[in-house]
This record gives structure tokens, C-alpha cells and sequence, in this order.
């Protein structure tokens, strides 16, 4: 039998265990390495797309902007990242439902546009992080307790409509002479706390303010019959899912030539008259921060409610000759757009 020494011994030794290594990956009786896990995202809308290649409209705008959020963060969809997209169009059922769905896969967060898909998601789950994007008024609809406390399983972002909504009717009386009575098309699950706002600023510029509940994109037609019935000349709208509906909306208000300030700039692009408020995209870009915190242990009882700084003035000028409106130069000087 032969005698190996010792520095033999060693050797044999280390030749084995890297044998052990590249053949098996693992010594005898280690458990096996495990993949880390890949999070799920879910994505919670009210618009109309049945996947994450057909959503239609303002959605895919949406889904891109969060999109690339997230890829600027370093997460990769399909590779360290999974999107489970659910779309309900405008039924607050299809939003409870697909909710739920979300919840029994499970995700590990929420993504909720609006206040319609964030109540459906609360009412899904109390533990499962919500992170809400362009949420009307998140106090005052009871989404949470406070913007610096959120307290619960819900934060996001804010679109701060009810604070501009004084400032669009300020403006709607700048560009259209003699105005006394102004249409408001409102969503009551996301603006509620913006009429009195609105009446209160209403009352100060000696105008009257027309109320039309809108909770479906179907009534539109029904309440612009209503509006010009009742003599409106102006037009305001409060409400994610009148944002959504901004294409009929935009085609309505010219059939009955009634001048329209929108909260979306994108609706003045396709022919709108004027929009001001919050750039929405960089909401979507910017909930990107707040799921990748969440993924690495924040609790979003912890993150502050954002509220945007920066807001967009849009004119079109083609809109306004057509409705024989001219604009005023210094409300032109304010804009932040101005299309030809």
C-alpha cells in the first residue's frame, strides 16, 4: 500500500472537493441554492386595454411612463421583475374583481391608478402594499389619514386637482367673455371634496357653477345634452375617469361648441381648448420610486403622499378661432404650450 504524505494528502483532498463543487455544485447533505425571488408588480387600472400589449388610450401612456420608472431603477420586466396588468374599463365591479385577482396570485404590491382602483384594492387587502398614482384629493377621500402620515398599507402620489381647481375657472373666465354659467362635469369616488372648492371660487368671480355627476363614460352624451340645455358656456372636469374618457369628451364639447379646460394637456393636443394642471405622466414615472423602496423593506404607513410641483398650461389656438375665441396676451404669456 502506498504512503502519500502529507502535502499528497492535502492535495487529494482539495481535488476532490472542487470535483464536488464544479460536478455536484453542492457538498454531500447541502441543501440546494435557491434562485432569489423575482417580485410581482400588480397593476391596477380603469382603462380599457386587456393586456399589457392592448391597452388603448391615456393607458398606454400610463403604463409606458411607470415602464420606464422602473427601468431607470434598474428593474427589468421578465427578467427581475413580473407585471400582472389588470384593465376594467370604467365598472367599479371589474375593478373589485380584478383586485382580488391580484390578491390571490398574491403580488407583492399594488399599483393603482385613481381613486376607483386604489378603493378596489383596498377593499382587497389591508397587508398587501397600495401605492395609488393621480389620486384626487387622497385625504379627503379617505384613501389615507394624512399626506405626511399615511398610516395603513396605501401611499402614492397626488394630482392636487382639488387646489387647482379655482385656478382652471379663473382662467375658463379670462378666455371666454361675459361667462356666468359654468358646466362641472365631476366624479364624486375622486372629487368630491373639489365642489366646494370650486362653488367658493365660483361665488368670487360672480359666476354660477352647473353640477353633473358623471360615473360612467356613457353619461357624457346625456350630460352635455343637459349642459347645453341648461345654458352652460363653459366647461370644468374633475375626475380620473373623465380623463380617461378625454377623446369623446374633446369631440362632445366641439359638437356643442362649449369652450372646455381639461386637466390633461393630452386632450388639448388632439383638439381640446385649454388644459392646466399636473404633468399626470411624471406621476406614473415617479410611483416607480415608490415600489422599488417598498421591495427593499419600506412600509407605506412610512412613505409620505407626494403632491406634484410643477404644473402645465396648454392653448390651442386653432380650437379657440374655431370657437371664435381669442385669447388674451397675457393669458398666453402664462402658457407653458401654446399649439398652432
Amino acid at each position: 500500500m502506498d504512503h502519500w504524505s502529507r502535502r499528497q494528502f492535502v492535495h487529494g483532498v482539495g481535488v476532490a472537493a472542487l470535483g464536488l463543487v464544479a460536478g455536484c455544485g453542492r457538498w454531500p447533505g447541502q441543501a440546494p441554492a435557491v434562485a432569489p425571488k423575482v417580485p410581482t408588480i400588480g397593476y391596477l387600472a380603469p382603462g380599457f386595454g386587456e393586456s399589457a400589449d392592448s391597452p388603448q388610450g391615456t393607458t398606454v401612456e400610463e403604463r409606458d411612463a411607470f415602464r420606464h420608472g422602473l427601468s431607470a431603477l434598474g428593474y427589468v420586466e421578465g427578467h427581475n421583475l413580473v407585471i400582472e396588468y389588470r384593465y376594467a374599463g370604467d365598472s367599479e365591479a371589474g375593478l373589485r374583481e380584478a383586485a382580488a385577482e391580484l390578491v390571490r396570485l398574491p403580488v407583492d404590491v399594488i399599483v393603482a391608478t385613481g381613486n376607483a382602483a386604489t378603493f378596489a384594492a383596498g377593499a382587497a387587502t389591508s397587508t398587501i402594499p397600495i401605492v395609488f398614482r393621480n389620486a384626487g384629493d387622497p385625504v379627503g377621500a379617505g384613501l389615507v389619514a394624512s399626506l405626511a402620515q399615511p398610516g395603513g398599507n396605501v401611499t402614492g402620489l397626488a394630482n392636487i386637482n382639488v387646489a387647482l381647481g379655482g385656478k382652471r375657472l379663473e382662467l375658463l373666465a379670462q378666455v371666454v367673455p361675459g361667462l356666468q354659467r359654468v358646466a362641472l362635469f365631476w366624479d364624486p369616488r375622486a372629487s368630491a371634496s373639489a365642489v366646494p372648492e370650486l362653488q367658493a371660487a365660483a361665488q368670487t368671480l360672480a359666476l354660477q357653477l352647473l353640477l353633473f355627476e358623471i360615473w360612467e363614460g356613457a353619461e357624457l352624451e346625456g350630460a352635455f345634452d343637459a349642459a347645453s340645455a341648461e345654458h352652460a358656456e363653459g366647461l370644468l372636469l374633475s375626475g380620473a375617469n373623465l380623463t380617461r374618457s378625454r377623446q369623446p369628451i374633446v369631440s362632445l364639447a366641439a359638437r356643442h361648441r362649449l369652450p372646455t379646460l381639461y386637466p390633461d394637456g393630452q386632450a388639448v393636443r388632439e383638439g381640446g381648448l385649454m388644459s392646466y394642471g399636473t404633468r399626470l405622466l411624471e406621476l406614473h414615472r415617479h410611483a416607480a420610486t415608490y415600489v422599488d423602496k417598498i421591495l427593499k423593506g419600506a412600509k407605506p404607513a412610512d412613505l409620505p403622499v407626494q403632491q406634484p410641483m410643477v404644473f402645465d398650461f396648454v392653448i390651442n389656438l386653432k380650437t379657440a378661432q374655431a370657437l371664435g375665441l381669442t385669447i388674451p396676451p397675457h393669458v398666453l404669456l402664462q402658457a407653458t404650450e401654446v399649439i398652432q
